[in-house]
């Protein structure tokens, strides 16, 4: 299976990891040798409620034996995707009552953006450097990082940049400006905290100047910061919130969640303002439904600050220099780049799944399912400080 892996399917690095998958249950994947893995990326970020959920299977199942697709998004209404729009709508901050359901997070993105447009009559749009939110043409214009852009320009025009945490920057915000979009916890940059009310004074000059602020939770979402949405914590409500990942408990889903006077300027003047055929599938919609019914209707959200609490005891040794993040979405520093490259891939060896940050290279992932047990964090930290412990000497 690895050869025709390497050979027929696209590779996104010249050298995959290329474990080779024979199944996947709770907090572990299970490979064609016999070996289990003790996952503490949960497919980054994906897998919130671990690996074939049964809530998530039962509902793939039952609305599988119903009917698939049928018809392009938003022409008929089909239960999964409406009972998942109307539950949404009971968490989310009353303006954001409307969602448009989409097939990634990287698609919630785009239709943020050109609901941004449409909605100011504006083209500017700031972002955050060192910002992820995609890598479809308009997520990759946002990114900030020339080298990863430069072969695929031109890209989509009238993009600024501020630095994320620099209120002086906010004065970048202006009349001109469509929209701010920010991600609510920089995760490829390192897992960076807003701080200093850094996201409310964003919002205050956004309304100030007419703009709308864009914020993207889909790595923080869906309970990984001990809040439903990661923004719940700093107090401050976007006009449009890009959704995914751990929306779906394992399948490939997004989302973005605006006002009805918004969200309907996508419907009209031009019709099919945007247009999925895929977005808001039946099967993926009932996954997310009880993915979204499992995390509000346990401990789950409250349990994520308690195992954040037990890693931050557990990660403590001399090449650490710190612990970021919130809840389980956390980003272990090490010393080096070098460290962090050795203690993933000995990891694996050991039989613990880590995985590395787009841009901090001196940090190791550290986004376990959210129903992983305070045994599993215990297993998997010793394992991380034994293989520190072997560089140390």
């Amino acid at each position: 299976m690895k050869n025709n892996f390497l050979k027929y399917q696209a590779q996104t690095t010249p050298h995959p990891l290329a474990l080779e998958v024979f199944k996947a249950k709770g907090s572990y994947i299970y490979t064609t040798d016999g070996r289990k893995h003790l996952d503490f990326v949960a497919g980054v970020s994906s897998c919130s409620l671990g690996h074939c959920h049964p809530a998530v299977v039962k509902a793939i199942k039952e609305q599988a034996q119903k009917y698939l697709h049928v018809m392009v998004y938003g022409e008929y209404a089909q239960e999964p995707a409406v009972e998942l729009s109307t539950l949404l709508a009971t968490y989310l901050p009353g303006k954001l009552s409307k969602t448009y359901l989409t097939n990634s997070g990287t698609e919630a993105i785009e239709g943020s953006l050109k609901l941004a447009r449409r909605a100011t009559g504006r083209s500017e749009i700031i972002a955050a450097r060192n910002a992820y939110h995609g890598n479809t043409m308009g997520s990759l214009s946002l990114m900030s990082m020339e080298e990863r852009m430069a072969p695929f320009r031109p890209l989509i025009g009238d993009i600024s940049f501020l630095k994320f945490n620099i209120e002086g920057d906010l004065e970048k915000i202006t009349e001109k400006t469509a929209a701010v979009i920010l991600e609510t916890i920089q995760g490829g940059a390192g897992f960076i905290l807003p701080q200093n009310n850094f996201l409310k004074k964003v919002k205050q000059r956004c309304s100030e100047v007419g703009a709308l602020l864009i914020l993207d939770e889909i790595q923080p979402g869906f309970g990984r910061t001990g809040k439903l949405f990661g923004f719940e914590n700093f107090e401050v409500e976007p006009d449009i919130v890009a959704l995914g990942k751990g929306m779906g408990g394992g399948m490939p889903v997004g989302a973005f969640s605006a006002s009805e006077k918004l969200m309907n300027l996508l419907s009209d003047n031009p019709k099919m303002g945007h247009i999925t055929t895929f977005g808001g599938n039946p099967v993926i919609a009932a996954a997310a439904l009880a993915t979204l019914r499992e995390i509000t209707q346990t401990n789950l959200m409250s349990e994520a600050l308690q195992k954040e609490k037990l890693f931050r005891e557990l990660l403590v040794h001399p090449l650490i220099t710190e612990v970021r993040g919130m809840g389980l979405m956390l980003a272990c520093i090490l010393e080096s780049e070098e460290i962090a490259n050795k203690v993933i891939l000995q990891c694996k060896d050991k039989g613990l799944i880590l995985f590395w940050l787009l841009f901090e290279k001196k940090a190791i992932r550290i986004t376990p399912p959210l129903t992983i047990s305070k045994e599993e964090i215990k297993k998997g930290c010793g394992i991380i400080i034994d293989v520190l412990n072997g560089l140390n000497h």
